[in-house]
């Protein structure tokens, strides 16, 4: 499937360069004016919430790390590992609360207080239960990304952190 996204910095990408949306690693194909074109194959397709992307969509939008910099968070590569929906959404005293529920074959990779990345935003986790887990956000979050507009029922993007995925891997090879 083909998307066409407009940005303010659409114009500073270039072709065949990997920018996360919604924290989906997705290669910019083509540049025309403030917009940039992607494509998605089935296996994304299948593992995000691309689609139910529509015309307005607010997406986050952000450019791989380059490795000459400092790492704010964790690692984020971009590759999504599930969705989740979103079932609740708290406003609490100068930030916000989501909690999430996602299959329980993931339950191995979130632990309190780990990270996760939910539509690219790299969040501690906290209230871990087999299949859900909260994350919190503070203003400057909320503001700047598309979480102001996150509601209950509503999928998002979700990439484990990659040290865990690791380590879970060479314990079920043990």
């Amino acid at each position: 499937r083909t998307f066409w996204v407009s940005c303010p910095i659409s114009t500073e990408f270039r072709v065949d360069q990997s920018v996360a949306h919604n924290g989906v690693c997705l290669t910019v194909e083509e540049i025309k004016n403030n917009f940039h074109r992607l494509t998605a194959i089935e296996e994304t397709l299948a593992k995000t919430d691309l689609n139910s992307w529509a015309k307005g969509t607010s997406v986050n939008i952000e450019r791989c790390l380059q490795m000459n910099g400092r790492i704010d968070g964790h690692i984020v590569q971009g590759h999504v590992d599930t969705t989740a929906t979103c079932i609740a959404a708290i406003t609490k005293d100068g930030s916000w609360e989501y909690t999430f529920k996602l299959d329980e074959k993931f339950a191995s990779l979130i632990i309190e207080k780990g990270s996760i990345t939910v539509n690219g935003i790299s969040l501690t986790i906290f209230n871990v239960t087999r299949n859900t887990f909260s994350v919190g956000i503070i203003p400057y979050t909320y503001l700047h990304t598309n979480m102001q507009f996150l509601q209950q029922g509503n999928t998002v993007n979700i990439e484990f952190d990659i040290i865990g995925k690791y380590v879970n891997r060479i314990a079920q090879l043990k």
